[in-house]
């Protein structure tokens, strides 16, 4: 099946390690759902301060989170035909805390990031058990299939 996204990337931190926008457009691809024909996407990776303003202003939490997502309109139904719409804020410092606590590589976080958000965009959310047990078997599924471990295993298990 072919498929197009349009990405667009907007770097907007100092930070080191960022994927690069083919990096990031396989990885999204990875996510995308077979009845999602075409997508406009924007992902913008910016440092703390940046993370924090927008997680306060569209989520009223007053601290910078790894991945925001924004989609074009949530009261909108999707309609056969029209691109799959939105944007992903990555917040550097946020990821690269993450990865090393969590024992990963850098680019394996960002895999797992961009495919939550990329699942976000197309309804998949976590707010119960069931969608949350749903949400993460897909992303195990997408991350492993692209070579990365399973971004929910521990080092402890």
């Amino acid at each position: 099946m072919s498929r197009r996204l349009k990405l667009a990337v907007q770097i907007a931190t100092d930070a080191t390690g960022i994927p690069g926008k083919a990096q990031l457009k396989t990885w999204m691809e990875a996510a995308l759902r077979p009845g999602v024909k075409n997508a406009e996407i924007t992902v913008r990776v910016v440092d703390s301060d940046e993370g924090q303003q927008l997680n306060r202003d569209y989520r009223g939490k007053d601290y910078a989170t790894n991945v925001l997502t924004f989609t074009f309109d949530d009261d909108m139904p999707a309609i056969e035909g029209l691109p799959l719409l939105g944007d992903l804020v990555l917040c550097a410092p946020v990821v690269a805390r993450e990865a090393q606590e969590q024992n990963k590589t850098l680019a394996a976080h960002y895999c797992h990031l961009i495919v939550h958000g990329t699942l976000h965009l197309q309804g998949y959310d976590h707010i119960d058990d069931a969608e949350a047990d749903e949400m993460e078997a897909l992303e195990t599924q997408i991350v492993t299939a692209l070579g990365y471990d399973d971004p929910y295993r521990t080092d402890t298990e």
